[in-house]
């Protein structure tokens, strides 16, 4: 019996480097776009400035040592418009002067510059906000209301199978992949490329969480069918790469 997958093998073998050609950009097909458009007929949520947020951790060293995926959270606390802005800019914020050459400069590393995600958080206890999926919009450091209400919130929680770190967590990331952004430049290969940026970013998140006192569990084990139906993607242009749960963690036991 092989000790690998074939279906695995299949899709190591069509994103190969020798597959990198013919790629959009070669045959002259639009750029794609990097940044989200506003939708006018969603109601927008400023973000606090986040130049004027400080964590109250820096030490790196100490950081790195404490990070560890947490499925225990405090179901009192509340994480502020400021922290969560944090936590959004240190995973997919703009740096500044970020759009030359109309690509996006950010805070995690991504192949050819080419940040693939859109975000989207199941929100359950931040100050201000209702209970709802909101939608991150990076060039604004805004939110987007995209379903508001328990029952939008439920359904983002089901596509975790309802894990228990889900359901107690101040708020829950999904990270979206726009393929294109990344095929464009890279063809097949851009496959490889978007889960290696989904590790860069939920990394972050694992770090910045750690410096205001809050911890993460990154989730692999999701229900993609049930994701695509809830976050209207196709599963190809558009699919769910990676989730992580985030809330204020509880001392330890």
């Amino acid at each position: 019996m092989p000790r690998y997958e074939p279906a695995g093998d299949a899709f190591q073998q069509a994103s190969s480097s020798a597959n990198v050609i013919h790629t959009p950009e070669q045959l002259g097909e639009p750029f794609p776009q990097y940044l989200p458009q506003p939708n006018p007929d969603l109601v927008q949520v400023q973000l606090p400035d986040p130049t004027l947020f400080s964590p109250p951790q820096n030490d790196f060293q100490q950081l790195a040592l404490n990070r560890r995926s947490h499925r225990r959270y405090d179901t009192e606390a509340i994480l502020s418009p400021a922290e969560l802005g944090y936590l959004l800019r240190m995973t997919q914020g703009l740096r500044e002067g970020s759009q030359t050459q109309t690509l996006t400069r950010r805070y995690v590393p991504s192949a050819g510059s080419r940040h693939p995600f859109e975000t989207y958080l199941a929100v359950q206890r931040v100050e201000g906000l209702e209970p709802g999926i909101y939608h991150y919009l990076p060039a604004q450091h805004a939110l987007e209301v995209w379903k508001s209400g328990t029952e939008a919130l439920q359904a983002a929680h089901s596509t975790t199978y309802n894990q228990k770190q889900a359901l107690n967590s101040a708020v829950t990331f999904f990270w979206i992949a726009e393929v294109y952004r990344t095929s464009w430049r890279y063809g097949m290969r851009a496959y490889r490329y978007i889960y290696l940026d989904a590790g860069h970013v939920c990394q972050n998140l694992y770090l910045a969480a750690e410096s205001i006192g809050y911890g993460v569990c990154a989730i692999a084990a999701f229900d993609d069918e049930l994701a695509n139906t809830v976050f209207e993607l196709d599963g190809k242009e558009r699919f769910t790469a990676y989730m992580a749960s985030v809330g204020k963690k509880l001392p330890a036991a």
